[in-house]
């Protein structure tokens, strides 16, 4: 068997839907993204469905996954294991970058945008992306909704796998 078919068989499928902290993990940053289209309806008044593929925005969802992920890193091993410590660790570097390094470079795409475009033959046409970053509170929302998310998800439901046998849609 090649190694692209054993990626695609049933066994490999099967195990990522058995991985409860993953899928509870990507339905908090999914739910976080979706999320976008309701703030900006609330409190913008604008349809903007673009903001489901967008970086930058309330909530951050780079933050729900990561704290989705490492509290259900810390669910499932307990909250001593070095793992949990690392998922941690890694999900504050995510946090901090996003309020930090990539706010920092939308700011700075935003005034490389407001410069004369003729003033630089060779740079792209286009203006930079300036929605980059998160603020403070875009990051606190997000890294909330991540284990508000995951941890009664996989507590009450488990891994969808799981879940969709004993509703009887997956034999086995």
């Amino acid at each position: 068997m090649n190694h692209l078919s054993e990626l695609l068989s049933t066994t490999f499928i099967e195990e990522i839907l058995d991985n409860a902290v993953l899928i509870w993990g990507l339905i908090a940053c999914g739910l976080a993204q979706f999320s976008k289209l309701f703030v900006e309806l609330i409190f913008f008044q604008r349809w903007k469905p673009s903001v489901l593929l967008e970086t930058g925005g309330m909530p951050s969802s780079h933050s729900a996954l990561v704290t989705g992920t490492a509290s259900g890193v810390g669910m499932e091993l307990g909250f001593d294991h070095p793992i949990f410590a690392l998922a941690s660790t890694i999900a504050f570097v995510v946090m901090y970058d996003a309020s930090g390094v990539r706010k920092s470079a939308g700011m700075i795409a935003a005034r490389v945008n407001e410069l004369p475009a003729e003033n630089w033959p060779s740079f792209p046409t286009a203006p930079l992306k300036e929605s980059l970053g998160h603020s403070r509170i875009e990051v606190l929302i997000g890294s909330l909704i991540g284990p508000a998310v995951a941890l009664p998800g996989i507590a009450f439901l488990g891994s969808p796998l799981h879940f969709l046998k004993d509703l009887g849609l997956i034999l086995g």
